[in-house]
């Protein structure tokens, strides 16, 4: 899950980020239409979280812009606007959601997670429940049991494992896994996957189900031998 933050107040654009990544959502953090046209041209978005006014004008304008060519990714606009009228604007130029300054930060999280939802309603999702040998994964309570005993996983660990499991035995390439699990501050080239990769096997326990893929990525599978 990967969001894009549009928000040119920088201690609120960190506080932002910071909420949605603690949950596990990768984040790229921007402060201005410019820049954020050039994100959603280069990054398939779950969810596009805009303030409403930026350096460079009203963001519904861009949006609305946006729409009419066709760009479906949801879109939350944060502002301190809150009369009807402005409300309702935003939803008619093309916003999904529309959350009033200040606000929670769980509710802004639950409101995100909410539009990603959407955002991949049209995509083939895995099931809530998904069974890896005795590994069992729960989705929608986000916890991880193993043999039945439920373990204890960082929001990274656990998004990692998501993904792995979603490609149902078949290769995960590292680039993959950057591009759905950390945002555009993560160097390629760094070892930031190998380390949390690392980390869940130790947590998963023996015999292992995460394999390496000598020069490509890993596999979440159960093997009668290991092969890594």
């Amino acid at each position: 899950m990967r969001v894009l933050v549009v928000e040119d107040e920088a201690e609120l654009g960190y506080a932002v980020a910071a909420a949605l990544r603690g949950t596990g959502i990768a984040v790229d953090l921007v402060d201005d239409i410019p820049a954020a046209d050039d994100a959603v041209a280069a990054h398939p978005y779950g969810c596009v979280v805009f303030d409403r006014m930026l350096p460079a004008g009203d963001s519904i304008r861009y949006v609305e812009k946006r729409r009419r060519d066709g760009w479906t990714t949801p879109v939350l606009f944060l502002t301190a606007r809150d009369s009807v009228a402005d409300r309702v604007a935003g939803f008619d130029h093309g916003g999904d959601d529309y959350l009033v300054k200040p606000f929670a930060a769980a509710e802004l999280v639950a409101r995100v997670r909410s539009l990603c939802r959407r955002s991949s309603s049209s995509v083939p999702q895995p099931p809530p429940i998904t069974r890896v040998g005795d590994l069992t994964i729960d989705v929608r309570r986000r916890q991880v049991r193993r043999t039945g005993v439920l373990l204890t996983l960082t929001a990274k660990e656990f998004a990692v494992l998501e993904v792995l499991a979603s490609a149902e035995a078949t290769v995960v390439t590292r680039s993959q896994l950057i591009e759905s699990c950390w945002d555009s501050r993560t160097e390629p080239m760094s070892n930031v996957v190998d380390v949390v990769v690392a980390g869940l096997r130790r947590k998963l326990g023996r015999p292992a189900l995460i394999h390496t893929v000598r020069g490509t990525g890993y596999v979440l599978e159960e093997r009668r031998a290991e092969q890594d």
